[in-house]
């Protein structure tokens, strides 16, 4: 069996995922000695988080398990204004990695609660971005809406007058465009962003597998299972037509993927270390990939600061 390889030029690692990793990273040598606690996992990924777990991050999943005066992180994903109130009360000194484009969205929801608008949220329900996003809305909760497809816009009730929206960041941007076009027809007074909140890097990410899918039978996305973005990435690519496979790691490529296929594609999620795609080509090779080409040149993506204290 002999087939190429085909590499997405934009894939892995974001800027706001740089960001969080650095930032445990600093908390742990500034810190050194004292316990950082981080809430939930920094980025949807195993292996970084076990790699930070290694260098003694300790992972919690309820602030009742930081206990008072402890140095904490929130995660890129971001957390609601109960958590922040909470972890000012018993004085932690709190570190937030939150990725400065999910903190735009918590801005808007702020604003909007402070009006009195509606907001609808379109994510996942769960999801640990929209957690956090619904979470900073300090109004009365029953005027915020957290929906995904459009029969679920079909099924609204609301104030389009005094009323926004916000986006995950890290959704399909072709099935969010369906909820949104739907949305603003049945609200077309709705307040929000001219497409959705979709980040950069997701876009140019999905674009890239989009054009792998293309040309490709089999495309292999390498990302962890709780990861959003990389689920996504799979489902663009099954939209293509290719058959695509969603892998933590080379050790979890079944070989009977393979069968048949001349082209196969290679992308990772945006919480994706780059040695974890250099470990999926070498296996590629050493079952018949006869060359790698890369689709593409990456585009640099922009750089986010460290928070504030580092």
């Amino acid at each position: 069996m002999s087939f190429s390889v085909l590499l997405a030029g934009d894939r892995g690692m974001c800027a706001g995922v740089h960001r969080a990793i650095s930032t445990v990273e600093k908390a742990l040598e500034r810190y050194r000695g004292t316990e950082v606690y981080v809430l939930h996992e920094v980025v949807h990924n195993r292996h970084v988080v076990a790699a930070l777990k290694e260098q003694g991050a300790v992972f919690v999943e309820d602030l009742k398990e930081v206990p008072d005066g402890s140095v904490l992180i929130f995660s890129a994903h971001g957390v609601g204004k109960d958590i922040e109130r909470e972890a000012a009360a018993r004085q932690l000194t709190v570190i937030d990695a939150t990725c400065p484009v999910v903190s735009g969205i918590h801005r808007k929801m702020n604003k909007a609660a402070s009006a009195g608008l509606e907001a609808v949220v379109i994510g996942h329900k769960g999801h640990q971005e929209v957690i956090g996003t619904i979470g900073q809305y300090t109004g009365d909760p029953a005027l915020v809406h957290v929906l995904l497809t459009p029969q679920e816009v079909d099924e609204l009730a609301l104030d389009g007058e005094r009323a926004i929206f916000a986006t995950q960041t890290t959704l399909s941007v072709e099935e969010t465009a369906l909820t949104v076009r739907r949305l603003r027809e049945r609200y077309p007074h709705i307040k929000g962003p001219k497409a959705d909140d979709t980040c950069t890097a997701t876009q140019r990410r999905q674009n890239a597998v989009r054009a792998l899918a293309q040309r490709c039978e089999v495309v292999l996305i390498v990302g962890s299972a709780n990861s959003s973005n990389s689920n996504r990435l799979r489902e663009v690519a099954q939209r293509e037509g290719a058959r695509s496979y969603l892998v933590d790691d080379a050790a979890e490529v079944e070989a009977g993927w393979l069968e048949g296929a001349t082209q196969v594609g290679v992308s990772a999620g945006a919480s994706v270390p780059e040695y974890l795609v250099s470990e999926l080509l070498t296996y590629l090779k050493e079952r018949g990939a006869t060359q790698v080409q890369e689709l593409s040149s990456p585009d640099p993506d922009r750089e986010f600061p460290l928070p504030g204290g580092l």
